[in-house]
């Protein structure tokens, strides 16, 4: 189908103007209606989030999303391009895309009057109307509103009061669309009342100068809501004139969290390694690895060390489970090096004992509170990592007998479990663990792989660590377990009661 290409010829075709609230309003009600997904990759919200987020469109309001780190905010704002129609024909040359039936810009209107229905037009996507700033403290008004522009005064013979000599800033240019501005409390002052007076009266002041710019535009803001105040941090006039404060969430159960962590994380990769499939190492990881990393993150945002106003990002449990995957990676190259294994013939699969390696993942997303400063960083690391696996250990492994596991410990030194030890070599060492691994197969495993079997031996092993049945040590790429010295039976201690039985 050939588009008008003048406005002589979109009036004959019957072209009629929406504002974009409307436009958005309509498509968003033909996908509900069809019962399409809005936003598709966003898991968790649709009883929360979503519901919030068509009422306020359906009502054509502004909105902000108030949230923590990595609560998808800025994934949402972004899917609202896709509420927009695909196309819509502005002024050929329009700063701020100009609708030719009603031109907003002095520009488009001279256009208009001197072309008539001659005056070309362009069409443009839905892409190039959604535009994102960050705010930050030294974002200016000629960045978001505009300012005069000296040299297009000297080149038209122009007055500087004249509104041709006006460059736009970011704002102008979403005229039509959908403007974002990402941590809005990091405005400054002056810089949000221009945006107020965009939305209240359609006008602001450059250098002195009032220009009226009654821009149709859909404003999306996000904050954190602990800066969202006013306590100085947001002008009462413009919180006041958002129609629509939208509070996120991090996911509500782990289930939901690992889900989102599987659909975020990269973790097929395969296809970097030369050669046939057959060739090629096969990525997997165990459930219980996953179910582990995202407690990480759950114990994460609940321990009093760390801070709660900054939260723990999702970005944590994806990081992890990628670093998690790239050491275990590394495994299976340092053996393809050392000529342990032949191409093709290993599953690439994480252990606990990757878990430890991934330090750096967590420690670069906690921000901590005094306490926590004075432990440090890595160490609370650690003991999320033993929380974690604890948590995960006492629910798959729920009264299940290991007393036979323990009795082991008691009479021998230990068990040394090599970070680099290939799988073969590594089970045969967990075998001889009296009762070990059939105690880990009571777990609900997905199967009986080498890999999954270390992972849950080692899950098993600890599980005990953080119920302080076992002592656990940490060498150069070694982890090695032994009997807790603290819970030796007395001699009016019953043995069976340090060996702690079954699972609670």
């Amino acid at each position: 189908m050939i588009k008008p290409q003048t406005l002589g010829e979109l009036r004959a075709k019957g072209y009629k103007s929406r504002s974009v609230k409307n436009e958005i309003r309509r498509n968003l009600i033909r996908k509900l209606r069809a019962g399409e997904n809005l936003f598709p990759g966003v898991l968790g919200y649709d009883e929360t989030v979503v519901p919030q987020i068509v009422n306020a469109l359906l009502a054509r309001h502004n909105m902000i999303l108030l949230g923590l780190r990595g609560q998808a905010k800025s994934r949402i704002l972004r899917a609202l391009v896709h509420l927009l129609d695909d196309e819509i024909p502005v002024i050929a040359g329009s700063e701020i895309n100009d609708d030719p039936l009603q031109p907003l810009s002095a520009y488009g209107k001279q256009i208009i009057s001197e072309a008539g229905d001659d005056a070309a037009i362009q069409w443009i996507g839905r892409d190039s109307r959604y535009i994102e700033k960050l705010a930050t403290p030294d974002v200016t008004i000629a960045d978001i509103i505009g300012d005069v522009d000296p040299i297009k005064a000297a080149r038209g013979g122009h007055l500087l009061s004249d509104e041709l000599t006006i460059h736009y800033g970011l704002l102008p240019r979403a005229n039509r669309g959908v403007f974002a501005l990402n941590e809005l409390p990091d405005l400054a002052g002056k810089i949000q009342v221009g945006l107020f007076n965009i939305m209240q009266e359609g006008d602001v002041q450059i250098k002195g100068y009032p220009v009226r710019l009654p821009l149709d535009v859909l404003l999306v803001f996000s904050a954190n809501p602990e800066d969202y105040t006013a306590r100085g941090k947001i002008i009462t006039p413009l919180k006041d004139r958002i129609g629509a404060e939208i509070q996120t969430h991090y996911p509500a159960t782990r289930a939901l969290g690992v889900k989102i962590t599987n659909q975020e994380a990269w973790t097929n990769r395969e296809r970097d390694y030369d050669g046939s499939v057959y060739d090629r190492p096969r990525f997997k990881v165990p459930a219980l690895i996953r179910e582990i990393i995202e407690q990480v993150a759950f114990s994460a945002r609940d321990d009093k060390r760390i801070d709660k106003r900054s939260g723990v990002s999702q970005r944590l449990p994806i990081t992890l489970l990628e670093t998690v995957v790239s050491n275990a990676e590394r495994r299976y190259l340092q053996e393809l090096a050392e000529h342990r294994i032949q191409p093709g013939e290993f599953y690439v699969t994480p252990r606990i004992s990757d878990l430890y390696a991934a330090l750096p993942a967590i420690t670069g997303k906690l921000e901590l509170e005094y306490e926590g400063e004075q432990v440090g960083g890595e160490r609370i690391a650690r003991e999320l990592i033993r929380k974690a696996c604890g948590e995960v250990f006492a629910e798959r492994y729920n009264g299940i007998d290991f007393r036979q596991v323990l009795d082991h410990f008691q009479h021998t030194k230990g068990v040394s479990l090599g970070e680099m030890t290939p799988d073969e070599e590594l089970l045969a060492d967990l075998r001889k663990v009296k009762g070990l691994l059939d105690a880990a197969r009571s777990g609900n495993l997905e199967d009986e792989a080498p890999g999954t079997l270390i992972a849950a031996c080692e899950l098993v092993l600890e599980g005990l660590h953080a119920q302080k049945k076992l002592t656990r040590k940490e060498g150069q790429g070694s982890a090695s377990y032994s009997r807790a010295e603290t819970e030796r039976p007395s001699r009016r201690q019953n043995y069976d009661d340090w060996s702690g039985g079954r699972v609670n």
